[in-house]
């Protein structure tokens, strides 16, 4: 527990004062974020604010959670260190594209293939590992598994090791851009980003309780690593807090790519490890609502454009959107609400989401023991 404890307070800390001295050096460099003209015109305001401040995130993760790690002297396990694989990975794609987008002074950075073929290469690699044999400990569990999952493992649908690799790579690559598709306004992927990572910091800490490695039960959990899990969790967590300081309204520096694909593959990874899959649509509800908008605009957008027969069919008019622009939150802002309205209100959201995910989490626990 005093893991959880360091590496939560230590990246903070470290994240709070990293990202001030990243936003002297990003400005130094004229690493600032180029803003899609399409967009609210409020936000051409926000033209040269330095990006890539994600790096700073991962590396205060990445340091609290080893710093954590020497200080308690416990060993890294196989799932933590998995995790932060996956976190590291997709930062790193997420840094190319950032790298590119400054470097050329356009809101394009990786072409989307390269950026998906980047994403699926680090998302494979992560589940093959995770459902590999070879990091079975002497339980035989494995820090992934190939059943699907909503509080825990649904015996009845195990999945062949190949299915089980897409459902990952489709979690992973889900939610990495959909927390890129919420990062839009000042604080708002990053105040979202530390209630999920609260949440899967408590239900780690639960899981480790109420292992079935401590006592064999109908409802204890086989999780491997659930307390190390947790320090990650913490570590992200903290580094988030941190970062939030410099990132919200008026944010002084974005997270970029850098920050929203790691974090958005993070999720998907203690859900993953944690057999919480279908619970993280619940608990990360505003991502999955925010990414739905877009799919839908683009969806009827291109109805719109086809043959009359198509359009008369679904009724829709030649040119029709469902918002005024997407994503979610830049169809309030469309609407006249403020930024810092908008972020404050998905911010209610994702705890209602956060609160109701946890409350069924628990419930299911005492249901099945009382």
């Amino acid at each position: 527990m005093r893991a959880i404890l360091f590496g939560g307070g230590l990246s903070l800390l470290i994240s709070l004062l990293g990202t001030r001295y990243a936003i002297r050096i990003f400005t130094r460099q004229g690493f600032g974020q180029p803003i899609r003209d399409d967009g609210p015109t409020t936000h051409h305001t926000k033209r040269g604010t330095p990006t890539m401040g994600g790096a700073v995130i991962v590396l205060a993760t990445v340091v609290g959670y080893f710093a954590a790690k020497v200080i308690t002297g416990s060993a890294p396990t196989a799932s933590a260190m998995l995790l932060l694989f996956l976190f590291v990975g997709l930062g790193t794609v997420g840094f190319l594209d950032d790298f590119l987008k400054v470097s050329r002074q356009h809101n394009l950075g990786l072409r989307s293939r390269a950026k998906m073929i980047g994403q699926t290469l680090v998302a494979v690699v992560f589940g093959f590992l995770a459902l590999s044999p070879a990091l079975e400990d002497e339980r035989g569990w494995r820090p992934a598994s190939d059943h699907i999952s909503f509080i825990r493992d649904y015996e009845r649908f195990a999945l062949p090791t190949v299915l089980a690799i897409v459902l990952i790579w489709f979690l992973v690559t889900g939610f990495s851009n959909a927390v890129n598709l919420t990062d839009g306004l000042d604080g708002l992927a990053t105040g979202a980003s530390i209630l999920v990572f609260a949440a899967y910091t408590l239900v780690n800490i639960w899981q480790n309780s109420q292992s079935c490695a401590l006592e064999a039960g109908p409802k204890c959990y086989e999780v491997r690593d659930p307390l190390d899990l947790a320090v990650v969790a913490a570590a992200i967590t903290g580094a988030c807090f941190g970062f939030l300081w410099w990132n919200a309204s008026p944010a002084q520096i974005f997270m970029g790519d850098t920050g929203s694909l790691a974090l958005g593959g993070a999720m998907a990874g203690f859900a993953i490890m944690t057999r919480t899959e279908l619970l993280l649509i619940i608990i990360g509800g505003l991502f999955v609502v925010i990414t739905l908008s877009v799919m839908i605009q683009v969806s009827v957008f291109k109805l719109s454009r086809a043959s009359g027969l198509v359009r008369s069919v679904f009724r829709i008019q030649a040119g029709h959107r469902v918002f005024r622009i997407a994503p979610l939150q830049h169809h309030f802002e469309m609407l006249g609400w403020e930024q810092v309205t908008v972020t404050i209100r998905f911010w209610i959201i994702t705890g209602l989401c956060v609160a109701t995910g946890l409350g069924i989490f628990y419930a299911e626990w005492v249901a099945g023991i009382g």
